[in-house]
C-alpha cells in the first residue's frame, strides 16, 4: 500500500488526504528557513500540518511513507501578486475581472466574489507547485482599484481563504493618469479619500448618503478604506521612482496604523534604508533592468540584492513587463537573484533568500503566519522536486496542500494526452487537406 500510495503521487495521481500520517524519507529539505538544507532528511504531516521535519526523524508506525530519494522538498510557492481566478484571456475583456474602469465605485470593489475556481490558470500553476497566490486588481477609474483576495490552488477546498486582504492603489505615472494627469492629482485624490473616510469612521450618523451619486468620495468606499486606515488590511501600493516610494513612506507619519506595501518599486534600491527604517516590504521583479518608461530610469537587476542587504522583507512576485504575469515562472526569477551575485559587480541572493523570496517572504507579507516554511505546526503545503527548484529545467513531481495530494493535470496535459499518439489516418479530415 505505501509503495503504491508513492507511485501514485510520484505519477502525478490525484488522492484522498490520508487518514494515518504521512512521511516522506530521504529527501534533500530546503525548509526556507535561512540558509538551511537537511540533506537525506524526513517529514512527517498529518490532518494537514507538518507533525516533524529533520534528519533523525522516527517514522511513525502504520504512516504512509513516500520515497524522497534523490528529489528535493520545499515549501509550497505563493505568488505574492497574481491575476490567478480573475483574469482568463488577456485579449478578451469579457473574461477579465482585474479592472472595473467604468465603475462609480473603487476602494469598496471586492475581488474575492470574482475568483473563478475552475479556471485553467490554478491548475497550471499548482502543477507548477504555487500553493496559495494572491489575486489583485489593476487601476480602473480612481487610484483606489478595490479590494483583493488570498486564495488556495488546492483541490476540494475553499479557493478563497481570505476575502478582503488588502487594498490596491496606483501611484506614479499610472496613477497620474487616472487622477486626472499629474501626480499632485493622485496625491489630492488620496488626501480626499483618506480624509472621508477618518470622517466617517470617526461620526458615521453624519456622512451623508444623498451626496453619492455625484460625490468624490462614496459612502461604501470610505468604508472599505476605513479598514486600511485602522490597519486591518494592507494597503498595496504600486510605485516605481524614487520618489514617489519616499512619499508613500510619509504615509506611515501622518497614518500611524497604515500597512503600506510596495509593488513593483523599480527604483527602490536608491532608498532602501528608508524603506527598511520605515519596515516596507516590497514585492518586486528579479529581472527589472532596463527602463519601461521615465519612472523607471534607475532599473537594475541589482534592486533586490540592495533591498535584501538593506534589511527590507523582498518577496518576488510577477508582475507584469519581462517574464510575463504568470506565477509559473517564480522560481526561475528566483534562480536570476542568485546568479545576479555572481555577475561582477552584482548584488544577488543567497540560494536561501531567494527561496524565502518566493515562500516565507510573501506569507509574511500576506499574514500567513502558518504557511511558507517547512516547520513544525506550519500547514502541509509541500512540493517535491525532480531537481534543483530554482533550475528552469527542475519541475514538481508531487503536491500537497494542507496535507493533501493534489492532481498533477491540466488542460494542457489533457490535451497533450489525447493527441500525442493519434497517427495521419486518426486526424479529422480538414487536416490532411
Amino acid at each position: 500500500m505505501k509503495r503504491l500510495l508513492a507511485a501514485m503521487l510520484l505519477a502525478g495521481a490525484a488522492v484522498p488526504a490520508a487518514a494515518a500520517p504521512t512521511a516522506i524519507i530521504g529527501a534533500t529539505i530546503l525548509t526556507a528557513r535561512g540558509e538551511t538544507v537537511i540533506v537525506g532528511g524526513t517529514l512527517v504531516f498529518d490532518n494537514g500540518r507538518i507533525i516533524a521535519v529533520g534528519s533523525q526523524v522516527p517514522v511513525p508506525a502504520g504512516a504512509a511513507v513516500i520515497d524522497g530519494k534523490g528529489r528535493i522538498l520545499t515549501p509550497g510557492i505563493i505568488a505574492a501578486a497574481s491575476d490567478l481566478g480573475i483574469a482568463e484571456v488577456t485579449g478578451v475583456r469579457e473574461t477579465n475581472d482585474d479592472s472595473a474602469r467604468q465603475s462609480a465605485f473603487s476602494a469598496a470593489l471586492d475581488l474575492s466574489t470574482a475568483v473563478n475556481p475552475r479556471s485553467l490558470h490554478i491548475a497550471i500553476s499548482r502543477m507548477a507547485g504555487v500553493t496559495r497566490a494572491a489575486v489583485l486588481p489593476d487601476g480602473g477609474s480612481s487610484i483606489f482599484a478595490g479590494q483583493g483576495a488570498v486564495i488556495s490552488l488546492g483541490v476540494g477546498g475553499p479557493t478563497v481563504v481570505r476575502a478582503r486582504a488588502m487594498q490596491y492603489m496606483e501611484m506614479g505615472e499610472t496613477g497620474a493618469r487616472i487622477a486626472g494627469g499629474s501626480r499632485p492629482a493622485a496625491w489630492a485624490q488620496l488626501a480626499n479619500m483618506l480624509a472621508e473616510a477618518q470622517r466617517l469612521a470617526a461620526n458615521p450618523a453624519g456622512f451623508a448618503r444623498g451626496q453619492d451619486s455625484g460625490a468624490l468620495a462614496k459612502r461604501l468606499d470610505m468604508e472599505a478604506l476605513a479598514h486600511v486606515l485602522d490597519g486591518r488590511q494592507a494597503l498595496f501600493i504600486h510605485a516605481d521612482r524614487a520618489s514617489d516610494i519616499s512619499e508613500v513612506l510619509r504615509l506611515k507619519a501622518r497614518y500611524p496604523a497604515i500597512r503600506p506595501v510596495l509593488l513593483g518599486a523599480r527604483e527602490a534600491w536608491l532608498v532602501a534604508g528608508d524603506i527598511a527604517r520605515a519596515g516596507v516590504p516590497v514585492i518586486t521583479h528579479s529581472l527589472y533592468d532596463l527602463p519601461d518608461d521615465f519612472e523607471s530610469l534607475a532599473s537594475t537587476r541589482n534592486n533586490i540584492g540592495h533591498l535584501q542587504a538593506a534589511g527590507v522583507i523582498v518577496a518576488i512576485g510577477p508582475l507584469g513587463g519581462v517574464g510575463g504575469t504568470t506565477p509559473v515562472n517564480l522560481p526561475g526569477y528566483a534562480g536570476n537573484a542568485v546568479a545576479q551575485a555572481s555577475v561582477p559587480g552584482g548584488k544577488g541572493l543567497t540560494r536561501g533568500q531567494a527561496l524565502a523570496a518566493i515562500t516565507a517572504n510573501p506569507a509574511r507579507i500576506l499574514g500567513l503566519a502558518d504557511t511558507g516554511t517547512l516547520e513544525v505546526g506550519k500547514r502541509a503545503d509541500l512540493v517535491l522536486w525532480d531537481g534543483d527548484p530554482l533550475e528552469l529545467t527542475s519541475i514538481p513531481v508531487a503536491v500537497w496542500i494542507d496535507g493533501a495530494a493534489q492532481p498533477m493535470t491540466s488542460r494542457q496535459t489533457e490535451l497533450a494526452n489525447r493527441y500525442k499518439a493519434l497517427g495521419r489516418t486518426d486526424l479529422p479530415l480538414q487536416y490532411p487537406r
